[in-house]
């Protein structure tokens, strides 16, 4: 059976993250990848979680327990990653869900520009072989525009340093989420 936007991406970062890599979660929601994300790099590794609202960062703390002690958690926009995250730390893994916080204001969404300066902050880290997972919600006011722009950036990856993956189902009704996958390239 073929998997959803979600269990696919999980199932991509479980192929490739192990105890100790370092890895992030660029935008936290209700807790759900950072959780996951924590139990793939267990208690010797660290995932960095960005979120902009409040009611996100209490949601995960709520979800992580006793993984917190191997999170570090900002309330703060992803696009800030280039200033939290030193340009040195080999980055594994990181994924985005792209929209509003589910259940949340839905006037609060994602933009382009701050996710495209996110990746850019990743991509930098990225290790041979490492994944960046970004899947793009764009039923909503604005979501169009980010998904055209999130997909130019990753089709003009250079392919000599990436190799990028486009999953969506196309015969499904309400604007069904598109997965990317860009790994890094040796």
């Amino acid at each position: 059976m073929l998997l959803t936007a979600l269990r696919f991406s999980h199932q991509l970062l479980k192929e490739i993250i192990t105890a100790g890599d370092q890895v992030i979660d660029a935008t936290m929601g209700n807790g759900n990848d950072t959780l996951f994300l924590a139990e793939l790099v267990g208690a010797t590794g660290h995932v960095y979680g960005f979120d902009i609202q409040a009611q996100a960062l209490k949601n995960t703390r709520e979800k992580l327990g006793p993984a917190i002690d191997q999170t570090t958690l900002y309330l703060a926009g992803h696009e800030t990653i280039e200033e939290k995250i030193p340009a040195e730390q080999p980055i594994k893994g990181a994924i985005f869900n792209l929209g509003y916080l589910p259940k949340g204001d839905k006037q609060i969404i994602t933009l382009p520009e701050t996710t495209k300066k996110a990746m850019d902050a990743i991509l930098k880290r990225l290790v041979i072989g490492g994944r960046m997972i970004v899947v793009i919600y764009y039923g909503h006011a604005g979501g169009e525009a980010e998904k055209h722009e999130v997909l130019n950036y990753c089709q003009n990856l250079p392919q000599e340093k990436y190799s990028v993956l486009n999953y969506q189902f196309i015969n499904q009704k309400n604007n069904p989420p598109i997965l990317l996958c860009v790994e890094a390239r040796a």
